[in-house]
């Protein structure tokens, strides 16, 4: 079985001691991280090399951070867009090929308010994804785009659709721009096991939202119909945004049959 999970961090150095016992408790194969807000030159390699794995980083300081880690290979690495397009100013994106899968680790945008510029960047960012997939993946083979989407797919997927109204992450520029990624051959690999409401994988820090139930399911691994066809299972680990210090995401995993 190959173990593939998806976390924002929320910054690895403050979240380090949790990301390694949460990696010895719960062993994934791959791992992806997004948010881990380090210099490329501080990532802790050695730490997860002592832990048996491989590992890539996308960093850029305080901010953003993409990272992938794996103890059944790591090649054919590739950091932001490799296009015509403009630099991207932010480290967002990171590929590797892991145990026969392309996987992908996203931190999409959050696009802050609708008439944010952060939000015109939130879906270019979105389109130039799509058009990536076109240029440099097969729908056909094993790819997996892992990561913080900042989009809520559907209604259910939010603690309140009033809440959220005239809000980012459930708008329906937003909502197409995942569903695009959907026509190109992905699926939510979670909603093939999971079909009950109000299940999230972000909560924010203030008023007590975790406990009182208020959050959002943003953290998805979208896999091709190669993937869902060896998924087993996936799961929300919640018991992670749990205790001192936690980032405010909850890590999603995904089993996969040999």
């Amino acid at each position: 079985m190959l173990r593939l999970a998806t976390w924002n961090v929320n910054s690895l150095k403050a979240r380090l001691p949790r990301v390694t016992e949460w990696v010895v408790e719960m062993a994934p194969d791959v791992l992806c991280m997004q948010e881990t807000k380090m210099k490329q030159e501080v990532f802790p390699t050695e730490v997860f090399a002592d832990l048996g794995y491989e590992s890539a980083h996308f960093g850029q300081g305080q901010w953003n951070g993409v990272a992938i880690i794996s103890k059944v290979g790591l090649t054919d690495v590739v950091a932001g867009w490799e296009d015509d397009g403009p630099d991207d100013p932010e480290a967002r994106l990171l590929w590797a090929t892991c145990g026969g899968v392309r996987v992908a680790s996203a931190y999409v945008p959050n696009g802050r308010a609708l008439d944010n510029d952060h939000y015109t960047y939130k879906l270019a960012w979105m389109a130039r994804l799509r058009e990536a997939l076109d240029r440099r993946e097969d729908p056909a083979s094993a790819v997996a785009v892992c990561g913080d989407y900042n989009i809520a797919p559907e209604d259910r997927d939010v603690w309140s659709v009033e809440a959220f109204a005239g809000a980012t992450h459930v708008s329906e520029p937003e909502r197409a721009s995942l569903r695009s990624l959907e026509a190109w051959g992905l699926v939510d690999v979670y909603r093939t096991f999971h079909d009950e409401d109000k299940v999230f994988s972000w909560w924010d820090y203030r008023g007590g939202d975790f406990h009182q139930g208020r959050g959002m399911r943003i953290d998805l691994i979208m896999g091709t119909a190669a993937v869902v066809e060896r998924a087993q299972d996936s799961m929300i680990d919640r018991n992670a945004r749990k205790g001192q210090q936690p980032s405010d995401h909850a890590p999603v995993i995904v089993d996969l049959a040999d």
